[in-house]
């Protein structure tokens, strides 16, 4: 792929006092040498030694700043603000992203411009240190499940995963129909909010196989406040239903949780409701001439 055809892609980093950790942030994203990437840097005024470090790496950014905001949101949408690239994401700084992860993510948005969103079906997780904690494993993402609440993880049989946040990109002109910034009332979940508004105008969330990034579980982050985040969510996901005119199958509701462990059963009910998605796989991988290509499957949890 010439310089020409990568696509340019924007990346925020918001950051507030978060010195221990930001340094591996900038590094995941800045080692992979993507060469058509925009990287930007919203501080709030931090008074941890963060602007040293950022300062360190300033001839690779395409902007910066360290000044009081309103908190992450407002972070996000000031960088963004700045940004011009085809393919957009934030990558908070206490989180990863993989050698590999812009590279994979251009080269599927460009072999398919249908793709307006794609985030990983394998999402990773690291500890405070940064050591690798695992990989987790998600079906699939498909809308009817995101209106039922199976991304929202509670202690029942709808859980499902999250749409990890830090391996999720996104196109310039889905974020355009959607509002161009992220709610800033929203405490918690305004990422959440913001899938919620990318599913009115796209039928579908690509997943891939391939891991793309990491969110690391330290003390101090704001999302371990995991029930404010469920509370916050939901309203958002109720007013996307109102949206979409959706209502839930209680029927469908009731043999899922009746049936499902029956294999004959199960069978069927995977063809008669189980939930369209479509990943992103590699094939020919072995050979130079491999390529992605989109499959359609059905799931139910």
């Amino acid at each position: 792929m010439s310089l020409q055809k990568v696509p340019k892609i924007s990346i925020v980093t918001p950051s507030f006092n978060q010195a221990p950790f930001l340094e591996a942030t900038i590094k995941s994203i800045l080692t992979q040498e993507y060469p058509n990437l925009e990287y930007i840097i919203i501080d709030g005024g931090s008074t941890d030694g963060s602007i040293d470090i950022i300062k360190k790496y300033e001839k690779h950014l395409a902007f910066w700043c360290s000044e009081p905001d309103g908190g992450q949101y407002d972070a996000i949408n000031k960088g963004f603000r700045q940004s011009t690239g085809e393919i957009m994401a934030w990558l908070n700084s206490d989180d990863i992203y993989l050698p590999w992860t812009l590279k994979t993510v251009a080269d599927i948005m460009s072999s398919f411009p249908n793709v307006e969103w794609l985030t990983t079906l394998s999402p990773g997780h690291w500890d405070y240190n940064g050591f690798c904690s695992g990989f987790g494993s998600t079906p699939g993402y498909a809308l009817e499940a995101f209106l039922e609440g199976r991304y929202l993880p509670r202690n029942n049989y709808k859980a499902i995963a999250w749409i990890q946040q830090e391996s999720t990109f996104w196109r310039r002109g889905l974020w355009e129909r959607t509002g161009v910034c992220l709610s800033t009332d929203i405490k918690l979940a305004s990422d959440f909010d913001l899938w919620c508004r990318f599913y009115t105008k796209t039928d579908f969330l690509y997943g891939t196989p391939s891991p793309l990034g990491g969110f690391r579980h330290q003390l101090y982050q704001k999302s371990r406040n995991i029930e404010e985040y469920i509370k916050e969510a939901e309203v958002c996901l109720l007013t996307v239903r109102h949206t979409l005119h959706w209502k839930p199958n209680l029927f469908k509701d009731i043999l899922l949780t009746r049936l499902n462990k029956i294999p004959k059963v199960r069978k069927f009910l995977v063809s008669q409701w189980g939930y369209k998605c479509k990943k992103l796989v590699r094939e020919k991988s072995d050979h130079p001439d491999g390529y992605w290509e989109i499959k359609d499957y059905k799931f139910l949890n």
